[in-house]
């Protein structure tokens, strides 16, 4: 640019040289100026920085001589952690074998302790059902009702979620033990007792053994047996005299020995439960009453026949003799006055009818014979056809009883199930005992009917036999 101006001023060409000169002075000038500058900054530079390179070096020295410093100990407690991790590597290990061994034992531990709780609970519940055995044993005892405690002790050991212990076992046995000694004494008591109206009453109890009880209270001696509830109860049927006043005489001491129940009760509750027969029928139901009528029935049809049969058939053999007598004697009027005071028997009718027809030939007389026969015939067949009838109906209506009473057993199925059999007794009770009843009325009365039925057949055939004799004695008679 300055170039430019030099060169667009010719007028000046003298100082166009020194302008160039002075420009280029002036640019050394400005170009050296900071070179010296510089040069006098840098060795004031250098200088500090030698300074700072000789306190470096000293900060390096003391750097590298703690670093020293630090590295060795760093060393040593290096060499000291090894040796410490060493020994805890070793103690891991020897643990770690502890640990295998430990919980082997700890297994073996755990099974043995299964083991010990099983045969604990085996032991609790064997305890426990000996216990329930020996309550059962004590609710039927003679002797819990003296003793009631041993009850109350037993209860503990029966709480749900208690483990018996050995004071629980020790109290079991000792009430073992004491029923065990009791099986074995006679004593006489005083206590209370229920009696046969249902009130507790106090009176002389014999305890026999686990067996019996006798209570003895004013002048009535009868046998005991425990109730669920725990008390003697008076059985509702008394023992016969004989066992009565032995009884007595052995509670008093006069006699050696007694009546006992050697089956713990089973049989006198057999007998205080006997159902007599009018209990029975009772229990039939409805079928019953007709069954019965049936039978009352039939009782006085037999009765009227065999007093009635046996009264028209008596002496018949000896009225013929004397009607043979008074005919050979020809004393016809004698035999008529004879037959007339005998008259109501079927053979007298049959000879009155024969004597009055004794001037016809022989078959009119067979036949007044003959006709008489058949008159009287109804006479002694009377009822037998009802006896009949009433042997047919009685099983009858003993087998519709049956029906009705399973009827009702399954109706009370369906309503209560089958989980108590006492509800359907009523039922079957009835039903068997319909039955019964109705063949043990027809039975008889078959038996009955066939009795008086040949007992009819022999009289008509004795009838039929007088008859012919009479017919041959009008025709000897007439003959003569």
């Amino acid at each position: 640019m300055n170039q430019n101006v030099i060169k667009e001023h010719p007028r000046c060409p003298r100082f166009s040289g020194n302008i160039s000169t002075l420009i280029a002075l002036i640019v050394l000038i400005s170009l050296f100026s900071p070179l010296v500058c510089i040069a006098s900054d840098m060795r004031v530079m250098t200088k500090k920085a030698r300074q700072e390179l000789s306190d470096a070096r000293k900060a390096a020295n003391q750097s590298n001589h703690k670093i020293s410093t630090s590295r060795a100990a760093l060393q040593i407690d290096l060499s000291t952690v090894q040796r410490e991790a060493r020994k805890l590597q070793n103690s891991v290990t020897l643990l770690t074998d502890d640990l295998a061994t430990l919980s082997s034992a700890y297994d073996e531990l755990t099974a043995r302790q299964a083991e010990d709780d099983l045969e604990m609970d085996e032991l609790a519940g064997t305890v426990r059902t000996l216990a329930l055995d020996t309550q059962t044993i004590l609710k039927t005892s003679l002797l819990t009702p003296f003793e009631p405690q041993r009850l109350r002790d037993l209860r503990p050991i029966l709480a749900e979620g208690r483990f018996p212990g050995i004071d629980d076992m020790r109290t079991l046995v000792s009430i073992l033990f004491s029923e065990i000694q009791f099986a074995g004494e006679v004593s006489l008591k005083r206590g209370a007792f229920i009696n046969r109206s249902g009130h507790e009453e106090q009176g002389e109890i014999l305890l026999i053994g686990p067996f019996t009880a006798v209570y003895r209270f004013q002048d009535e001696i009868g046998f005991l047996r425990p109730d669920s509830g725990g008390r003697l109860t008076a059985l509702p049927v008394l023992p016969d005299k004989k066992i009565t006043k032995e009884l007595g005489g052995y509670m008093d001491g006069r006699e050696e020995a007694c009546v006992f129940d050697p089956s713990g009760g089973s049989a006198l509750r057999q007998v205080s439960h006997r159902i007599t027969y009018v209990e029975r029928i009772r229990n039939g139901g409805f079928f019953v009453w007709p069954i019965l009528a049936i039978g009352v029935l039939a009782i006085l049809i037999v009765l009227e026949r065999t007093i009635f049969l046996s009264r028209v058939h008596m002496n018949t053999d000896k009225i013929m003799g004397k009607v043979n007598e008074l005919a050979l004697a020809d004393r016809w009027n004698d035999c008529e006055e004879m037959i007339k005071s005998k008259c109501g028997r079927p053979v007298c009718n049959i000879l009155r009818a024969g004597l009055e027809g004794r001037s016809y030939d022989r078959e009119t007389v067979d036949s007044i014979l003959q006709e008489a026969i058949l008159r009287e015939v109804p006479r002694l067949e009377r009822f037998l056809s009802v006896l009949h009838v009433f042997a047919a109906i009685s099983p009858l209506l003993g087998l519709l009883g049956t029906v009705t009473g399973m009827i009702a057993t399954f109706h009370v199925i369906t309503l209560f199930g089958t989980g108590d059999p006492r509800l359907m007794a009523g039922g079957i009770s009835e039903a068997l005992i319909t039955t019964m009843l109705g063949l043990s009325v027809a039975i008889p009365i078959m038996l009955a009917h066939t009795f008086l039925s040949r007992r009819v057949h022999h009289i008509v055939e004795d009838m039929e036999e007088k008859a012919v004799g009479l017919s041959n004695i009008i025709m000897r008679d007439a003959q003569l």
